[in-house]
C-alpha cells in the first residue's frame, strides 16, 4: 500500500475542487470523505497512480472490473442522499472505494460481490483499514440473501444492469432510494429510483444522464 504523501493529499484537494466547481457536487459530507480517503489504496496499478485522481478516469482492477471515476462515484453517491446511520445495500463491492466512501459518510454498508477474488481481497482491505462494512459473496441480482439485514434505506448498484433487479428492490424499504445504471453495451443511463410502494408501478424514476459501467452479471464467479 502506497503511503498517503502530501502529493496525494494535494491531488485529492484538486480533485474535490473540480468536483465542486465543474460537476456541481454539493454534498459536503461526500466531498469531505473523498478528500480524506486515499484513492490509491484501492488500486494495485501503482504505475497508474498519477491517473487515479483524474475525475473522469476509471481504472481497471482485478477480474476485468474497474474502480469508477471520481466523478461517477460523486454523482452516484450524491444521488443516493445518504445520511449517517442509514443502511445501504451495495451491489458490486469491487475495489472497495465506493464502500469506504459510504462508510466515511456514516452509512452502515452491506455489500455483495460476485467475483470471489475481489470479494476476498477487498474484504481484507476494508477490515485492515478499520471499516465495518459487511461483505458477501453472492449474486447481486438477488441482493443479500445469506442474512436478513434489510430492509435497507438505500441501494446502490455499481455495474450496468439490463433491467431494475427486483431482488434488490424487494430488500429496499418503502420510501427508500436506489441509484443504478441501466442499459447494455449500446448505452446506459443513470437512474435514481424512489420506491414509493411495493408494486413496481409505484417506483418513480429519474434519469440523470449517460453512464458507462461494466455489465452486471448473474450468479457467483468462484
Amino acid at each position: 500500500m502506497l503511503p498517503d504523501t502530501p502529493k496525494y493529499q494535494g491531488r485529492r484537494r484538486q480533485m474535490v475542487q473540480r468536483l465542486r466547481q465543474d460537476r456541481g457536487i454539493r454534498d459536503e459530507a461526500l466531498l469531505q470523505a473523498m478528500e480524506k480517503l486515499p484513492r490509491h489504496w484501492f488500486c494495485t496499478e501503482t504505475l497508474l497512480d498519477d491517473l487515479l485522481y483524474d475525475i473522469d478516469r476509471a481504472i481497471k482492477i482485478d477480474c476485468d472490473q474497474t474502480i469508477s471515476a471520481p466523478a461517477t462515484v460523486a454523482l452516484q453517491t450524491q444521488l443516493l442522499e445518504v445520511k449517517p446511520g442509514m443502511k445501504v445495500l451495495e451491489v458490486g463491492t469491487g475495489s472497495g472505494y465506493q464502500t469506504a466512501i459510504l462508510c466515511e459518510m456514516g452509512a452502515r454498508v452491506f455489500s455483495v460481490e460476485r467475483q470471489k477474488v475481489l470479494f476476498e481481497k477487498t474484504r481484507r482491505l476494508l477490515s485492515a483499514l478499520g471499516y465495518t462494512a459487511k461483505c458477501f459473496l453472492g449474486d447481486g441480482y438477488q441482493g443479500i440473501t445469506e442474512v436478513d439485514y434489510g430492509p435497507y434505506d438505500r441501494a446502490i448498484i455499481t455495474c450496468g444492469a439490463p433491467f431494475i433487479p427486483e431482488g434488490v428492490m424487494s430488500q429496499l424499504k418503502v420510501g427508500g432510494i436506489m441509484v443504478i445504471p441501466v442499459g447494455d453495451d449500446k448505452g446506459q443511463k443513470m437512474y435514481r429510483i424512489y420506491k414509493e410502494g411495493d408494486d413496481p408501478e409505484q417506483w418513480r424514476q429519474e434519469c440523470h444522464g449517460d453512464a458507462s459501467f461494466v455489465p452486471m452479471l448473474p450468479g457467483r464467479n468462484y
